[in-house]
């Protein structure tokens, strides 16, 4: 089993798009698009994923990778 990683369509088209592609790529991780994840006061605030159900942001698209990955390294087992 892998790590699931949710996005938003909404906050795919404010920048998060770029993640979602690159962390398709990575055959370690289960990458998934929603219409709405009803997270809506955080889509409006800044990049954001649900990581095992955990709110994972970023400032920017690099910063959302690089905290996506921080927080599965911490928190998962493999």
């Amino acid at each position: 089993m892998n790590p699931i990683v949710e996005f938003c369509i909404s906050n795919l088209a404010k920048g998060g798009q770029v993640v979602f592609d690159e962390l398709s790529q990575d055959e370690h991780l289960d990458v998934l698009e929603y219409g709405c994840l009803t997270y809506c006061g955080q889509c409006n605030d800044s990049l954001y994923a649900l990581v095992n159900g955990d709110i994972i942001t970023g400032e920017t698209p690099e910063a959302l990778k690089k905290n996506i990955y921080q927080h599965i390294e911490e928190t998962w087992n493999f």
